[in-house]
């Protein structure tokens, strides 16, 4: 049997969606949160998949450290990134591709979450970043481990 827990972690940061054509190519941020939903197959002795507090150590941690009031470019995005270089200090993460909430949640899927938990006896099966209280995109692996397409989890949404 396979039991998966939810751990939330809010963070800001700016961003641009490099070659946009509408408002969202212009500089601006956003209170996101991140929903990180692992699974696994044993709980330990005390009956938890994992410590929820090791979650938020693990997963905060690494936003903290590298997204958490920092801008995030699109690669491409040399005009951006070179106008970022002028402040003093910067905190900057380049992302190979723009940073939509799709994207975003694609890339701690499977970039980030496995090397975060590696030996932990858990896998992360989904990530669901909300740029605002009535918006989000999430990325999920089907049950053979394989990332799901966008399209596929595209649902109507309701608020």
């Amino acid at each position: 049997m396979s039991l998966s827990i939810m751990r939330r972690i809010k963070f800001c940061a700016g961003h641009r969606l490099y070659k946009h054509g509408g408002k969202c190519e212009f500089f601006h941020g956003h209170n996101y949160v991140a929903d990180f939903h692992v699974s696994g197959d044993e709980v330990d002795d005390v009956g938890r998949v994992i410590d929820f507090a090791e979650l938020k150590r693990l997963f905060k941690g690494w936003i903290d450290e590298h997204w958490d009031h920092a801008f995030i470019l699109n690669e491409d995005d040399d005009n951006g990134i070179n106008a970022l270089k002028q402040v003093v200090p910067c905190k900057m993460y380049v992302l190979p591709t723009n940073p939509t909430a799709e994207s975003m949640a694609t890339y701690l899927l499977e970039k980030v979450c496995p090397k975060l938990l590696k030996g932990t006896g858990v896998t992360c099966r989904k990530v669901a970043i909300w740029e605002t209280e009535d918006s989000f995109a999430e990325a999920s692996l089907d049950s053979a481990g394989n990332l799901q397409s966008i399209a596929e989890l595209s649902e109507p949404m309701v608020s």
